[in-house]
């Protein structure tokens, strides 16, 4: 069956955007771990603009699913993460000024520094979650630097406007999982879904998780994040 994890960034954000110490990030994984979600996903950004360090590190402490840090491969993030020790790292591309993470990796252009990367967090017992777009190309070289896992930017596919080029996206998607399924790659899947285009990617065979964050969050302001949580994993497993 399909999992959820939920990224609980934006809980970080409101709080930030006052500079105060509420809400308080872990307790939202403490709410959505016990709605049902199956891992909690954190982004310790370089310019830490939501998760700060102290929220990695109790985090870890008191998570009791699956700990996903999202990361770039910067030198920094790549000790923190050694030290407290994810169940996965998920490396992602960043750039300070965006808004939120545009694309996937260009693993090919990274190749050294990847495989690099992946040796370090294997030999420290964790596993490694590229974030890709759904291009054999780079899920290919993401199995050859050493990757567990793709997760596959479905942001292209969220954005897309009219049934034709909804139905183009959903068909690359279609094709990236099964590519990575067939070189025995594990898949997720994340990046601008919510409760209305979730459906249509929980029914593709083989992908195992989907990353869910800003949806879940926006919508805990209404009905509140435990019930947010509930909906999209009923979305999720009543998708046939």
């Amino acid at each position: 069956m399909i999992t959820l994890n939920v990224n609980i960034d934006h809980i970080a954000t409101l709080r930030n955007s006052r500079g105060g110490s509420e809400p308080e990030p872990i307790i939202a994984a403490g709410i959505a771990e016990l709605a049902g979600a199956t891992g909690i996903v954190a982004h310790l950004r370089e310019d830490r603009r939501h998760m700060k360090d102290r929220d990695i590190r109790l985090l870890r402490e008191i998570i009791q699913t699956k700990f996903d840090l999202e990361m770039a491969a910067t030198d920094e993030i790549i000790q923190i993460a050694l030290e407290i020790k994810p169940d996965l790292v998920t490396i992602v591309p960043e750039k300070r000024q965006e808004l939120t993470t545009e694309g996937g990796l260009d693993v090919r252009a990274n190749n050294d520094s990847l495989s690099t990367l992946c040796k370090k967090m294997h030999d420290a017992g964790i596993e490694v979650s590229l974030f890709v777009d759904p291009d054999e190309m780079q899920i290919e070289e993401a199995k050859i630097v050493g990757a567990d896992m793709v997760e596959l930017h479905t942001g292209v596919y969220a954005n897309a406007r009219g049934e034709a080029q909804i139905k183009q996206e959903l068909k690359e998607i279609i094709a990236g999982v099964e590519f990575a399924h067939n070189i025995r790659l594990k898949v997720a899947a994340g990046h601008g879904l919510n409760y209305v285009n979730t459906q249509a990617i929980s029914r593709i065979p083989n992908i195992q998780e989907l990353s869910i964050g800003h949806s879940i969050i926006s919508r805990a302001a209404f009905v509140g994040l435990d019930n947010a949580v509930k909906e999209m994993l009923h979305i999720m497993h009543n998708c046939k």
